[in-house]
Parts: structure tokens; C-alpha cells; sequence
């Protein structure tokens, strides 16, 4: 039986799709492609991503129906350094929430804010284990 991820796809909810670009593109150090979702002016950004990529693939969105939230499901990046990542966070605007912290055997995490509100996470994952 082929394994797959059970989460195909994510989406933050953004006011400011242009300041919010500008922040993930900076904190993640990549390129995100603009694509126009509606005629009312709903717009989305999508995180870079490719079909063989072990991680589900995701995008900012404005639209008229959704808003950014504080309380909502967290998005937790990847990341090397979480340390260095929440440095990017905060000369990028965003405000950290809960610093790098263990998970015990699966590794670390940490917890911010980013400049639209809502509240995300990076995961430095313990390559020794298979989560």
C-alpha cells in the first residue's frame, strides 16, 4: 500500500496580501507566485512546492469570506534553526509567541505571530525519528 500525507494542502488567511507576501518571503527566504482566485478580488500567493515534496503544499489567501485568526489550526514550517528563524520573524514584523521548545523525542518548536494576526509555527523535526 502506498503511504501518502493526509494533509494535501493548507491556507492563511490574510488583510494584506502584499505585506503578508513580503513576510513569508522574507522569514522563509523564497519566492511565492501571485494567481488571481476570483473576480471579486480574492487573491492567492502560493509557497513554492513540487509533486514528490514529502510536506503538504499551501498558499496565503484574501477573499471576502475568510479571516486571519489567532485561535485557528497552526501551520508549522520546517525549519533548520529556530533560533535563526524567529530572529527573521521579528526583523520581519512578526512578534514571537513561544520560543524554541521540546518535543521530546520528535524534536523542537516554536510558536509566533505573523503581521497578519495569525499565529504560526516552525518544527525542527528529530531526524532520528520518522514523524
Amino acid at each position: 500500500m502506498k503511504t501518502k500525507n493526509v494533509v494535501p494542502w493548507f491556507e492563511i488567511y490574510v488583510h494584506d496580501i502584499e505585506r503578508a507576501k513580503t513576510f513569508y518571503e522574507t522569514v522563509l527566504e523564497l519566492k511565492m507566485e501571485v494567481m488571481p482566485m476570483s473576480e471579486d478580488g480574492g487573491v492567492m500567493v502560493a509557497f513554492p512546492w513540487t509533486d514528490d515534496a514529502p510536506n503538504a503544499a499551501g498558499a496565503l489567501v484574501k477573499n471576502n469570506m475568510s479571516k486571519p485568526s489567532s485561535t485557528g489550526t497552526v501551520v508549522y514550517f520546517d525549519c533548520d534553526n529556530c533560533e535563526n528563524a524567529l530572529n527573521k520573524v521579528e526583523k520581519a514584523g512578526g512578534k514571537i509567541i513561544m520560543p524554541k521548545t521540546s518535543a521530546g523525542e520528535f524534536g523542537f518548536f516554536c510558536l509566533f505571530s505573523d503581521t497578519e494576526g495569525n499565529t504560526v509555527g516552525f518544527f525542527l523535526k528529530n531526524r532520528r525519528t520518522f514523524f
